[in-house]
């Protein structure tokens, strides 16, 4: 990516009308690459106890794993699937312990200092890369409506609003070990948005509202104004709320090289949803 520009983040959190918080969410900038950010997004499922304590594990996997990441000499990929099996796993542990079976989502997007971009989900949290106010990718839901909606049974319409939409078929945690879905984004562009956010927040908007709001705000209000609008049109019964968002900008004048800012949070059987 060129010098001409900057990265602008942040991350956003709100647990809904909903009694407690299960989703996590981090942005971490690596402590020796400039220019390298992750971004994960985690929907904890299982109970108080038990959903936390797998979306707690996600975040405290996702920062080892990217500390000992090096973007010179290691593949991007290679790392994403790290987080996702190591995390797979010890949530799996966590079960042991915990009151209730745990189980997480995984959206975690990865930027490199070069400016590409590699990606990897689990379960039914999104992805979603916009250009210029346009939709140009997002991830497919593992999930029983997803696999509806690919048979041409329903349209995306109906699945948002479908009694067993939360019956998911792939996360973490399970018994089986999650599919490694992968992408890769080639070289981020000026005008590029990359949003990762769990089903609380993408269930209320439509992909076209979501690329609006996105290329007309910054990260910081666009969080907020996201999360304020899931919670009024979920009527008192939404669910819990996490984001990241990226955009890349261009620099001032007067600048020289690309910069990333720190995150600033928004204030603000299969596995089955409780």
């Amino acid at each position: 990516m060129s010098t001409s520009y900057r990265l602008s983040a942040a991350t956003g959190l709100h647990k809904g009308d909903r009694p407690y918080q299960q989703d996590q969410v981090i942005m971490l900038a690596h402590p020796r690459a400039k220019g390298c950010v992750l971004a994960v997004v985690a929907d904890g499922m299982g109970g108080r106890s038990g959903g936390r304590a797998a979306s707690d594990q996600v975040m405290l996997t996702a920062k080892q794993v990217f500390e000992r990441y090096s973007p010179e000499t290691d593949n991007a990929e290679e790392m994403l699937g790290n987080l996702v099996r190591e995390a797979h796993l010890l949530i799996r542990l966590v079960a042991i312990a915990a009151e209730q079976e745990p189980h997480s989502t995984i959206a975690a997007f990865l930027i490199l200092p070069n400016g590409a971009c590699a990606w990897v989900h689990s379960g039914d949290s999104r992805i979603f890369h916009f250009r210029d106010g346009q939709l140009l990718y997002q991830t497919s839901d593992h999930s029983y409506v997803q696999t509806l909606v690919d048979q041409g049974q329903i349209t995306l319409e109906e699945a948002r609003y479908h009694p067993q939409s939360n019956i998911l078929l792939h996360c973490l945690g399970t018994a089986d070990d999650p599919p490694l879905i992968h992408h890769r984004i080639p070289m981020l562009k000026q005008g590029d948005v990359l949003l990762a956010c769990s089903d609380g927040i993408w269930h209320y908007f439509s992909p076209d509202e979501l690329s609006s709001i996105t290329r007309l705000l910054s990260p910081r209000e666009a969080s907020q104004f996201l999360i304020e609008r899931a919670r009024m049109r979920a009527s008192g019964s939404g669910d819990n709320m996490s984001l990241a968002i990226v955009k890349v900008e261009p620099l001032p004048a007067e600048a020289t090289q690309a910069v990333v800012p720190g995150s600033k949070r928004a204030k603000a059987k299969p596995p089955v949803r409780s």
